[in-house]
């Protein structure tokens, strides 16, 4: 087995998919409740603790520029698929404005509920 294919199946052994959203929803460890990092999911790699979904994005497209952020364009913190409708290589900026979106149509659906 190659080191890409054991890096994957360590991941995929850790996984729930969502049979509605089609996420890949890591069940491991995360990087805990609180602060602005929270709830990203976490593994132990060659001594080091990582975040579960930068390392699938690497293992399945390689290397992440240093101007670029991986987004999660499905909105969910736990989800790991490295497919462009659930994490997308961005720029800072775009990630941002995403955020910002995201949390504007939550505060409408709240206020339409």
């Amino acid at each position: 087995m190659s080191r890409r294919e054991q890096i994957r199946a360590k991941i995929m052994a850790r996984v729930r998919i969502d049979d509605v959203t089609g996420c890949w929803l890591w069940t491991g460890p995360t990087s805990g409740e609180n602060g602005r990092g929270a709830g990203y999911p976490r593994m132990s790699m060659g001594g080091q603790t990582v975040a579960v979904h930068l390392v699938m994005w690497t293992n399945e497209h390689g290397y992440i520029p240093g101007k670029k952020q991986i987004d999660h364009v499905c909105r969910n913190r736990l989800c790991v698929r490295p497919e462009p409708d659930h994490l997308e290589l961005v720029t800072r900026k775009r990630n941002i404005l995403r955020q910002w979106e995201a949390r504007r149509a939550m505060r409408c659906e709240e206020v339409d509920a």
